[in-house]
């Protein structure tokens, strides 16, 4: 199949569409929770509502590796086109849920409830996503340029943070701050909402993948017992899987959404010229994916992976450092966009390396499951696990952790055959 082909530029848009709405739900939750925290824990203590909210964001973490499991055997067993699909109405479920959800004042503890509802069942929506989207992605990528399309998923990740940053900064220099605590924090999740259903539709005119038809018409279908016996026997793939996650999610979460908060306290600057930086590093950091993937396309993923361990695993504890005591302005953004462009070595392929190593009968389930669990352990609590070093004033303990975690993942690289050239897609 030809790059540019028109049905592979719609199966493209329909896999990396989804992808973009799911993640920007998911990061409109953290953006707007300052906002709407207030209207669903009693009021008087602002700090236990950002507290009780921020729990309920770290919950919504740990279901994404049950989301993972149950979205990624349904991919397996009834197809790509049916998992994405389900996993893009669920986010739209929970996006409704939390843009129509009453306040404590009308029901009491209700209202928290149906919050951690609606956000357990995004936690669940985006835990499938990932594995679902990127296997989709590169059973219908080219082998030609399966590198280059299939970082579009990461493209639409960044993106869909861009997004609920952008929608942020728009409605605060356009709403008055009490109509935005009052219900202005509403309008983002119905946007992602009604997104959602547009790419549910989208979804359903999706062409199931040929990897998968050939997989289901050689098998019986499987039972969850027979998905579990299949994935247990690739358990190099699953650890390497983990190990490439757990350091990659670390780095990505520290220079991303850690990042805004870092600059802010250890480094003093406002929370404006965070914002602004952080908002053209994403930018910068999404435009790369593509010519990363590229570039896997033409040297192989291996050598891309190692690029990334290397610098991560000696860069990030002098890189660290130096942000903490750079200066608001082209000093501090150069530094951040030269420590994404190193961690775009690792996402821009990300999703492509863990779904060449699975064959299709468990591939949704074998990049979904480990990535999920990666994800949630180290990825997610690396904002906690940054502040609680520095709260103990072992500041650079954390850069030192990262560092670690990173010299997991390279080993992880190194013990790798290229996948470019070793793919069992076409198996």
């Amino acid at each position: 199949m030809a790059l540019g082909r028109p049905g592979q530029i719609r199966q493209i848009i329909g896999g990396s569409a989804g992808n973009l709405v799911e993640w920007y739900d998911w990061y409109a939750y953290s953006a707007f929770a300052l906002y709407f925290a207030p209207s669903f824990f009693p009021k008087g203590d602002d700090l236990a509502a950002a507290l009780n909210t921020a729990g309920i964001f770290a919950i919504g973490f740990l279901m994404r590796p049950i989301g993972s499991w149950l979205l990624g055997s349904y991919a397996d067993v009834r197809g790509r086109k049916a998992a994405l699909t389900l996993s893009v109405a669920m986010m739209c479920a929970g996006s409704l849920m939390i843009a129509c959800a009453p306040t404590y004042d009308q029901v009491g503890l209700a209202a928290p409830l149906i919050l951690l509802l609606a956000r357990l069942v995004q936690g669940l929506s985006v835990g499938g996503e990932y594995g679902a989207s990127a296997t989709f992605m590169s059973e219908v990528s080219s082998p030609r340029w399966r590198g280059f399309l299939a970082s579009f998923q990461y493209v639409t990740l960044v993106g869909g943070q861009l997004l609920a940053l952008a929608l942020l900064v728009l409605l605060q220099r356009t709403m008055p701050e009490a109509d935005l605590n009052a219900w202005g924090w509403r309008i983002p999740f119905v946007i992602g909402a009604l997104c959602a259903v547009l790419v549910f539709w989208l979804r359903r005119s999706l062409v199931e993948t040929e990897a998968f038809e050939k997989a289901a018409a050689g098998h019986i279908p499987a039972t969850q017992r027979d998905l579990l016996k299949r994935l247990m026997a690739h358990p190099r793939a699953l650890a390497i899987v983990l190990a490439l996650t757990a350091g990659g999610s670390l780095c990505f979460y520290t220079f991303t959404t850690y990042m805004q908060k870092y600059l802010v306290l250890s480094a003093g600057w406002t929370k404006a010229e965070a914002t602004n930086a952080s908002a053209l590093a994403l930018l910068c950091y999404m435009l790369m994916q593509p010519m990363f993937g590229a570039l896997s396309d033409l040297v192989g993923r291996r050598p891309l992976l190692i690029t990334f361990g290397v610098l991560a695993t000696l860069l990030t504890v002098p890189a660290m450092t130096a942000l903490g005591q750079s200066q608001p302005g082209l000093e501090g953004l150069l530094l951040m966009i030269a420590a994404l462009a190193a961690l775009s070595c690792y996402t821009a392929i990300s999703g492509v390396v863990k779904a060449e190593m699975f064959p299709a009968s468990i591939r949704a389930l074998g990049v979904g499951m480990p990535y999920a669990v990666g994800v949630a352990i180290f990825g997610g609590s690396a904002e906690f696990v940054a502040l609680a070093f520095k709260d103990a004033g072992m500041e650079s303990g954390f850069f030192w952790y990262v560092s670690i975690m990173a010299a997991i993942a390279l080993v992880a690289a190194l013990s790798l055959p290229d996948t470019r050239r070793a793919s069992m897609i076409e198996d």
